[in-house]
């Protein structure tokens, strides 16, 4: 929580690391896609347990991110109570079925049809955890005045995508699910008025019989990708 009284520009020495030249650079780089390579969303999960530690070291690598002013705009709430899980199914695939009942349009339906989605979420259940990202719309100093949050979804995106970054270096497969709304969750796991639910992620050990859906596998070429001026 901030404090008005600290509100102030102050530097500190970078942390430095070591510089690699273009090569070890290159190399690194290069190890890090093949290993991005092998990050596939699944929705086949194994019921395998993952230590709350290691969920707990992925939400701090998270919370490293990039945000607006440093404001860091973002909860996670991560959930392994199978009860909670249950309610949370419940609840997200009554939204989904009003999606795929019709909310959604034909044209956004005809989208998903390669991905192979529908209404039904077991795995919000047989995943060990979800892990719930709120979106902090404002803050508030110690003394409970309100302060305004910047860039709030950019930062929240950043943060997420460096959660799940981390769950896949630590051996983990991820989904993102977005049912919508997705006001049920403010209630459900307690969180304030001033947070914004954003994604549930289903996250664990694959299940020895997880597939993916062709279609994920076909990626935009470079050309696509970047532009490259200089």
């Amino acid at each position: 929580m901030f404090s008005k009284d600290t509100l102030k520009y102050e530097a500190v020495p970078l942390v430095r690391r070591d510089p690699l030249d273009d090569a070890d650079s290159l190399a690194a780089a290069r190890s890090f896609l093949e290993t991005m390579k092998t990050r596939h969303t699944i929705r086949d999960f194994a019921d395998t347990s993952v230590a709350r530690e290691v969920i707990e070291t992925c939400i701090a690598a998270a919370g490293r991110a990039p945000s607006g002013a440093n404001h860091q705009p973002w909860h996670f709430v991560a959930v392994a109570d199978p009860s909670i899980k249950q309610q949370i199914r419940r609840a997200a695939e009554a939204e989904e079925r009003n999606f795929y009942g019709g909310t959604a349009g034909d044209e956004w339906i005809n989208a998903l049809e390669p991905i192979g989605t529908g209404p039904d979420k077991p795995h919000l259940e047989i995943a060990p955890w979800l892990i719930i990202v709120f979106a902090q719309r404002w803050g508030e100093f110690d003394n409970g005045s309100r302060y305004k949050n910047y860039y709030v979804p950019e930062s929240v995106g950043l943060a997420t995508g460096f959660l799940i970054t981390a769950l896949h270096m630590a051996g983990l497969s991820s989904l993102i699910h977005t049912p919508n709304p997705m006001k049920f969750l403010n209630p459900l796991l307690n969180r304030p008025a001033s947070e914004k639910p954003v994604m549930i992620i289903a996250t664990g050990h694959s299940a020895a019989h997880a597939t993916i859906p062709k279609a994920a596998t076909i990626k935009k070429h470079m050309g696509e990708i970047l532009t490259v001026l200089g």
